[in-house]
């Protein structure tokens, strides 16, 4: 059995599109449903770029939680450490999209956001012959948002410390899961405390730290050895292995930026296994690491929806090859 080199941890989801883009909730005429939940979407992105991954999650069981672990397995995804939930729901997000492909979380469908299969993650039902072999742990912060699966992103934390895996946190903040800002605000912090590499957008960044300067956030956490800070359409910043730079995005015509951070998440992570971790050493590899994480992110909004429209390998080497960042 081949041993998973990532885990992601956290949530899958349907996310549930307003069709006609530019339109408001109240203007709703159809709706169209997509896979997605930021962690399953970097597993699969990972494993279209040849990265063997394992999902690990609580996942319902029924009908459309059947539907999401069958999705993994069909890109690939190792889903041994998949929990299942026989009472809670699949989680659906409602999201609105702007005339330029920008897309806004908008909803539950009026459901409590606690109340979804994916915040009852068991912190006892974690696969320890995992963390033994992995190489890269992924997580976002959502699951911080409830007690149970908090407990168990913590308890993945710990397993990935004591067998030396890097970890990797995207922010992805967005209120809506939390109860209270000020809790999201302080829990949030305090796993930074705990991690490697960290991602963030420009609002995320002013958010947490009142700055968009990698190096600054780097060196306010003595354990950061990367972070990096995306600005959609205007590229991102980073401040990796003591080396700082900037890049241009790519342009393409965006169709839906859903899942576009998540996909340049497994592009960061697919070339850091690549090149290995003594890269950090070299400018030149880090600068071509993030160059290809940008295209990966800039081919996934050319299409509707966070998964079905990750690249694969050779679409990303065809794209590097014909396209440079504007």
């Amino acid at each position: 059995m081949k041993k998973p080199r990532v885990i992601c941890i956290g949530e899958i989801l349907f996310d549930r599109f307003i069709e006609q883009q530019g339109e408001s909730l109240q203007q709703v005429k159809s709706w169209q449903d997509c896979p997605g939940g930021a962690p399953a979407n970097t597993a699969c992105a990972l494993s279209k770029l040849g990265v063997y991954t394992t999902f690990i999650g609580c996942i319902a069981q029924d009908e459309l939680g059947e539907l999401l672990v069958n999705l993994l397995k069909d890109y690939g995804v190792d889903c041994t450490g998949v929990q299942r939930h026989h009472k809670a729901p699949a989680r659906t997000v409602y999201l609105v999209r702007d005339e330029i492909g920008n897309s806004k979380l908008v909803g539950f469908g009026g459901r409590d956001p606690g109340e979804f299969a994916d915040a009852y993650l068991s912190a006892e039902l974690l696969p320890i012959s995992l963390f033994k072999e992995a190489d890269w742990l992924v997580l976002g912060t959502l699951e911080l948002a409830y007690p149970k699966s908090k407990e168990a992103i913590y308890k993945a934390i710990s397993l990935a410390k004591f067998y030396d895996i890097k970890i990797f946190v995207d922010i992805n903040w967005n209120p809506m899961f939390w109860r209270k800002t000020e809790t999201a605000l302080q829990t949030i912090r305090e796993l930074i405390k705990d991690v490697n590499f960290l991602k963030l957008t420009v609002d995320e960044a002013k958010f947490l730290f009142g700055t968009i300067n990698p190096k600054a956030i780097a060196q306010s956490f003595n354990n950061l050895k990367g972070v990096l800070v995306t600005a959609s359409e205007s590229g991102c910043s980073y401040y990796i292995g003591g080396y700082e730079g900037n890049l241009p995005a790519f342009s393409v015509d965006v169709q839906d930026t859903t899942g576009a951070g998540d996909a340049f998440n497994a592009g960061i992570i697919s070339q850091m296994i690549k090149y290995d971790i003594h890269c950090l050493s070299e400018p030149e590899i880090i600068r071509k690491i993030v160059t290809y994480a940008s295209a990966v992110g800039a081919i996934t909004t050319t299409k509707l929806g966070a998964i079905t429209s990750q690249p694969t390998l050779i679409e990303v080497e065809a794209f590097l090859t014909y396209s440079n960042p504007t």
